[in-house]
């Protein structure tokens, strides 16, 4: 579980976030702070240590980029989005050099929060995980795309975009759903030779988990289920 910590004056905005990090697996709000002094104290005191901070700007008599200045200055290990109305470009530019991962304008679906938080959980975890990288992992924790620019290009040949995308659409139906090639070949009408080839692919590239069972012949039968960190990746190819 990964700590998310809220910075925001505003008790009740404060509340809606942390009442959004709840919705979302993996993350949970380890508490608010509503002043820059407050937020410093939470770091110091909250174990294990917070992973990632929403941190509001404009904060009565405080700027949340002061809070920005001394933990990048510190280098202390927090991730930090902002969350704020100020949408100034100065302001956005100033936060983008400190390397926030992301940045909200207020007001902002729930949906483009989700998507914020998702995102860097699943790049956080990726980089807990693994210690080196090839370009084009690398450039999906970065951009959450291959560095290629076509969506063919970046398919081994004999893969098109229009089968992945009717695969992948009935996997993000099915998060939850452990299948082999037989049955997701029969859900979706489409060979199992086909389907086979993109779901060694899919497997490849980490966005499927790969069991192997033994029945009564000893045949081996491969199945396969989402791995979560890699959703937001699956929903690219959907």
């Amino acid at each position: 579980m990964m700590n998310v910590l809220v910075v925001d004056d505003d008790a009740m905005v404060a509340e809606l976030n942390r009442c959004y990090i709840e919705q979302i697996p993996g993350l949970t709000c380890c508490g608010t702070a509503s002043t820059l002094q407050q937020a410093k104290e939470r770091l110091l005191q909250i174990e294990p240590p917070v992973d990632l901070i929403l941190l509001d700007i404009y904060m009565q008599q405080e700027n949340g980029l002061d809070l920005l200045s001394e933990l990048r200055n510190s280098h202390y290990p927090v991730d930090v989005i902002i969350i704020s109305s100020a949408a100034d470009a100065a302001t956005i530019k100033t936060s983008l050099n400190y390397g926030v991962v992301d940045y909200l304008i207020k007001p902002f679906q729930f949906s483009r929060f989700e998507e914020a938080l998702t995102h860097w959980r699943q790049k956080r975890s990726q980089m807990d995980n693994q210690q080196y990288y090839q370009q084009a992992e690398l450039d999906r924790i970065i951009h959450g795309r291959s560095s290629t620019t076509s969506e063919q290009q970046r398919l081994p040949k004999g893969l098109t975009p229009q089968t992945l995308r009717t695969l992948c659409q009935w996997i993000d139906a099915h998060p939850d759903t452990e299948f082999s090639t037989d049955e997701l070949a029969a859900e979706v009408n489409i060979s199992r030779v086909s389907c086979r080839k993109y779901l060694i692919w899919l497997a490849e590239i980490k966005i499927l988990f790969t069991t192997i069972h033994y029945g009564a012949t000893g045949r081996p039968v491969y199945r396969y289920r989402l791995q979560a960190e890699y959703h937001s990746l699956l929903k690219h190819y959907c």
